[in-house]
């Protein structure tokens, strides 16, 4: 089995609250769930109005698919559907 893992640091330029930021990163993890079957969270920088990091998992039976996925999440992301720049990103593939 293999697990891939997605970091996502984003900046949210247009934020001015806690408020608008919540509902912004819950856009983003909601459609990456829905559009790639896979499980997303906000797991850092939880206190900061304008940077936000959202954790993608994935498991699978093959390596690749697990970084293909991973890559069209960081592609859609990347894409302009959202509010948000993407600073930076590290996908990890884990053998288990």
């Amino acid at each position: 089995m293999n697990v891939g893992v997605l970091q996502l640091h984003l900046r949210l330029p247009e934020n001015m609250s806690l408020k608008s930021k919540r509902q912004e990163v819950k856009s983003v993890v909601a459609q990456l769930r829905n559009h790639f079957n896979v499980s997303a969270a906000e797991v850092a920088d939880n206190d900061l109005w304008q940077v936000a990091t959202i954790a993608v998992c994935v498991a699978s039976n093959d390596q690749r698919f697990s970084n293909e996925v991973l890559s069209k999440a960081v592609n859609f992301v990347e894409g302009g559907h959202f509010d948000v720049e993407l600073l930076d990103y590290e996908i990890e593939l884990i053998l288990l």
